[in-house]
């Protein structure tokens, strides 16, 4: 078929009004290479908006050899470390061997560091990481949190119209917000000038109804420019095709095949797919629809991909994906199997034993590499291609799946699948397999807030399990139920049932088991002498390591600085919290990551680093996955950060978190928003309000005999002039355990006039206004005159006069975050952060977003610590 002539989007089309864009990619660039530090920039838009035109100018000016390029796969569960496969292959050295041993995230990040820090001002680049895996985003979270010691810049790009509140992704853009060293890029469609310029070579074409049509989108403009018709076609997906049926029959069936088989065709497997059609390869080329690579073809973009896909009829993407699944399981000499791509077509083609081949061992690769998600997704998908009658091989594949949910923190997931495989087990008459399901069953539901379920689970494990005499699974159970006694404070009973299973599973050589039941009595022993406790977290912690149990070390990391916390031991919790987040990032654990987040919330909030504290906080809060004790941890911490700061909110977090910790029943997550509210209620001069709370907490902790939250609760209930036993209670040195706020409060409780003015410089230097309140009215009382007002508001300290909370919302905004994130981080309604920011422009006399962010630097109101 004749081509007549088509716009191609080339990359002057797509870089119209993107010379800001371009000139900070190059400035970060020249930072890294000036100062040897690196730098991350994160660009966000919406699909089509030229994402990737704008890195491709960019790099193109640069060596070829200091450029490394991967982008993750449009699959439907896409394989672990994708992006990372494509860049070792043109790194090569160690990494190259790394990735294709399945090395986990952290090992990958440490050779992408090593290698690219032999070039000052290399350039790595991740494109597409909304569909990134779970181990993809953690080896860029790694090279996140250490890019400042690597001269190296890293540029990510993202559709940021795809992120709803539960993916993934969200996690570690909030993750990375506050760092100094990562620049935030948002890419916005062409404007209706840009549009116009772009239609004037094409005569009979309506520039403002293109403009209407494709919202200044720029792949769209391209798509309706090289239909070839002075008609706008109605929609992009009309456009694309019409663009398609421009080519010859057989430049189209070659489209069609590399439609299917993303993220690229390699030219072995499109030979098998279309070879009557491969020389229409160049036709495709010359038209703009795909692009060359190393020996395959693209699609120049996915939406366009994604067109011609969904155009294709059932029986020919069937017979696609059929020819596909066999020609990639039986590639070329020297070509690897793609588990994930053969589980995807696999799927795609329907064909059940296929998918029960290959899903499960994507799974394997999947959990291998720390991407828990996507063999979550894996497993579950061979159960669903599992025959009716296969229960037993059909309750494994629950069970692993459930287990990766959990890992994964999607703990929610995880319970109908482990209900679900416990069912199948008792239909099979196993008492032992139901057993130890019944026990995994437990395990799950006490992370779900249902411990009772859990408790009563557990203990019919344990009744399926003792007639069978000793075995490992019978060990576990005693375990599980050791921990759920001990999180109940009946030290006793944990006592005894982890030393049962400790006992047992030292006889049966099962180090899980014994890593675990040492965890819980150190649990119980720390209680009364930390030290001891330590050195048996440290035993237990030194077992799970030698015997690579990920999820075991995690607990021990998780556990050691919790406890600290629970004993205000804040500096001894930071020494552990570091290593423990770094473990279980570079794992993809993320349940116990999101935990030890909220706990680092505690310590920053321990020292005064409040702004910290509420970041950490906030970051658990509004994750949408089930770590409930991180969630439960962080909503008192940003509660108090509320109540301290008088910022409103407070109170609606801090009854959330009662409420979550009553119905646990666990004393630790009650005593602990228990004594917020009765700081909320000080604040606020109504101890009344707090009294019926700190009664029931404080029964509950005399009951259980835990001495750190009796003293906790009784001083508290004391400061409020409420009823408490007559215990005499061991004086706590605030300052040494560099807790400024609380050594403030407890010179409060002396009533000593120049204690009082003390304590008054200090709240106020904290920005304890509530706190500071109190102690002004106590002086007044006293007779005190001159008292000083505090520092001077910030609305003072900038000459737009811009509130506090202005001010926080400037300086996100100058990051580069949208009304809808700058909502979610600071946990206020969208329509709220609209009006900041329509009166931020006011008073900056700025027109746009970009033009405040830069009179707010110039101004020094924005992009520095503060």
């Amino acid at each position: 078929m004749a081509q007549g002539p088509m716009a191609q989007p080339t990359l002057e089309t797509m870089l119209l009004e993107r010379t800001a864009e371009q000139a900070t990619l190059s400035a970060s660039l020249k930072a890294t290479v000036d100062s040897g530090s690196g730098r991350v920039v994160l660009i966000g838009g919406e699909a089509g908006v030229g994402k990737t035109a704008l890195i491709k100018a960019f790099t193109g000016e640069l060596d070829g050899r200091r450029v490394h390029w991967g982008a993750c796969d449009a699959l439907f569960t896409p394989r672990p470390l994708g992006p990372f496969h494509e860049i070792a292959e043109g790194a090569g050295g160690e990494l190259e061997e790394l990735v294709a041993s399945e090395a986990k995230p952290h090992q990958i990040a440490a050779a992408l560091a090593t290698q690219l820090s032999t070039s000052r001002g290399s350039v790595l680049v991740i494109e597409d990481l909304h569909w990134a895996d779970e181990g993809t985003l953690d080896v860029l979270m790694l090279l996140a949190r250490r890019v400042t010691e690597v001269p190296m810049l890293i540029v990510a790009s993202y559709r940021d119209d795809e992120l709803d509140r539960t993916h993934p992704l969200r996690l570690l853009l909030g993750e990375l917000a506050t760092s100094a060293a990562v620049t935030r890029l948002a890419i916005e469609p062409l404007s209706a000038g840009a549009v116009a310029e772009l239609a004037e070579s094409h005569a009979g074409i309506d520039a403002d109804g293109l403009f209407r049509l494709t919202a200044g989108n720029p792949f769209f403009v391209t798509e309706a420019l090289a239909a070839g018709t002075n008609e706008l076609p109605p929609t992009v997906r009309d456009a694309v095709l019409a663009r398609a049926a421009r080519l010859s029959p057989g430049a189209r069936t070659l489209l069609e095949a590399v439609a299917v088989v993303p993220p690229q065709a390699d030219l072995w497997l499109l030979e098998r797919l279309a070879a009557d059609s491969m020389d229409g390869i160049e036709e495709c080329l010359r038209s703009g629809m795909l692009t060359p690579g190393t020996a395959s073809v693209a699609f120049r973009h996915e939406l366009a991909r994604m067109t011609i896909e969904e155009s294709l009829t059932p029986d020919r993407a069937l017979a696609l994906h059929t020819t596909a699944l066999e020609s990639l399981a039986d590639p070329p000499p020297g070509e690897q199997l793609d588990l994930a791509r053969l589980a995807h077509h696999a799927s795609a083609a329907n064909d059940h034993p296929a998918v029960l081949r290959f899903a499960p061992q994507a799974a394997d690769r999947a959990a291998a590499v720390g991407a828990h998600r996507e063999a979550a997704t894996q497993y579950l998908r061979a159960a669903g291609h599992s025959p009716a009658d296969e229960m037993a091989g059909r309750a494994d594949l629950l069970e692993k799946a459930s287990h990766e949910y959990y890992l994964s923190g999607q703990v929610d997931q995880a319970v109908p699948l482990a209900t679900q495989a416990a069912s199948l087990r008792h239909e099979m008459g196993d008492p032992l397999r139901e057993g130890d399901s019944l026990r995994e069953l437990s395990h799950i539901l006490s992370f779900v807030g249902r411990p009772e379920e859990g408790a009563e689970a557990c203990r019919k494990a344990i009744a399926l399990l003792e007639p069978l005499g000793p075995s490992p699974e019978l060990a576990m159970a005693y375990a599980t139920l050791a921990q759920r006694c001990i999180n109940w404070e009946d030290i006793p009973a944990g006592v005894e049932w982890g030393t049962r299973a400790r006992d047992m599973a030292g006889q049966l050589g099962e180090p899980a088991t014994l890593a675990h039941a040492l965890t819980t009595l150190a649990g119980a022993e720390f209680r009364a002498s930390p030290e001891t406790g330590i050195k048996q977290y440290e035993h237990a912690l030194e077992i799970a390591r030698a015997a690579g149990l990920d999820d075991h070390v995690a607990r021990v990391s998780l556990n050691v600085p919790w406890m600290y916390v629970r004993h205000h031991r804040f500096a001894e919790a930071r020494v552990y919290l570091d290593a423990g987040l770094d473990y279980a990032i570079e794992r993809g654990l993320e349940y116990w990551r999101l935990c030890l987040v909220a706990t680092r919330a505690w310590v920053e909030l321990a020292s005064g680093d409040w702004s910290a504290a509420a970041g950490s906080a906030a970051s658990v809060v509004n994750d949408p996955r089930d770590a409930l004790l991180g969630q439960q941890l962080a909503l008192v911490a940003l509660g108090l950060v509320r109540a301290r700061r008088g910022d409103p909110g407070s109170a609606e977090l801090l009854d959330e978190a009662l409420a979550r910790g009553e119905a646990g029943g666990e004393l630790q997550q009650i005593a602990l928003a228990a004594l917020a509210k009765a700081e909320a209620a000080w604040l606020d001069g109504q101890p009344e309000l707090a009294a019926a709370v700190t009664e029931r907490a404080l029964a509950l902790a005399m009951r259980t005999e835990a001495r750190q939250e009796i003293g906790d609760l009784i001083r508290w209930r004391r400061r409020l002039g409420l009823a408490t036993p007559n215990l005499e209670l061991e004086p706590v040195d605030w300052a040494a355990l560099g807790c400024p706020y609380e050594a403030a409060l407890a010179k409060v409780d002396t009533g000593d006039a120049e204690e009082l003015r003390q304590a008054l410089a200090e709240l106020q230097q904290l920005g304890a206004k509530p706190a500071a309140a109190v102690v002004t009215r106590r002086l007044r009382e006293l007779g005190a005159k001159g008292l000083p007002r505090g520092p001077r508001p910030k609305t003072r300290e900038n000459e737009a006069g811009l509130t506090p909370r202005e001010l926080e919302v400037l300086e996100l905004l100058a990051e580069g975050l949208r009304n809808v994130d700058i909502a979610q981080r600071l946990f206020v309604s969208e329509k709220t952060v609209d009006h900041h920011v329509s009166s931020i422009l006011r008073k900056l006399d700025a027109r746009t977003r970009g033009e405040a962010s830069i009179k707010a630097v110039r101004l020094g109101l924005a992009g520095q610590d503060r």
